[in-house]
């Protein structure tokens, strides 16, 4: 593994361990050239994944471009760090697991803001807006007021 420091390719791996889901391997690792010491995660891969976005472009699925736009919307919300990564994780597998190699970024928002809606409605929101790219204030309110009509 690269230094991401120095860019040494040869750096000594000091201390791994599963995460708390057992969905990835933590590896504590150390550059003999700079002495920097860095983390890596090696996850399993069950098949290549390409996002098709709205503009018809392809480009490879990026689990941490996931993971940044949630807890984008989970800013300054209460949940922790591990909980999130469960669900990205648990995104990640039913992807990989659909039998789809090409997956429309709409599925994907619409599995992310499904998550969401059971975990945080604020944060729910905050990713629809943006997922749903309201045009105008009224489209936002319709979008809440169905929210709130969800509500027992």
């Amino acid at each position: 593994m690269r230094c991401p420091f120095c860019g040494h390719d040869d750096t000594q791996v000091k201390d791994s361990r599963p995460t708390e889901d057992n969905s990835a391997i933590r590896r504590r690792r150390f550059c003999p050239a700079c002495g920097a010491r860095f983390t890596t995660f090696e996850r399993i891969q069950l098949r290549e994944l390409t996002v098709i976005k709205s503009t018809g472009q392809r480009e490879p699925f990026d689990r941490e471009k996931l993971l940044r736009s949630m807890r984008i919307a989970l800013r300054k919300r209460d949940i922790d760090i591990e909980r999130l990564e469960r669900i990205v994780n648990s995104l990640v597998r039913q992807l990989e697991s659909s039998g789809e190699s090409e997956i429309p970024s709409k599925a994907i928002g619409e599995m992310v803001m499904k998550a969401l809606s059971g975990v945080d409605k604020v944060a729910y929101i905050r990713y629809a807006s943006v997922y749903r790219d309201f045009q105008e204030p009224g489209a936002f309110s319709d979008f809440v007021d169905q929210l709130r009509g969800e509500r027992p």
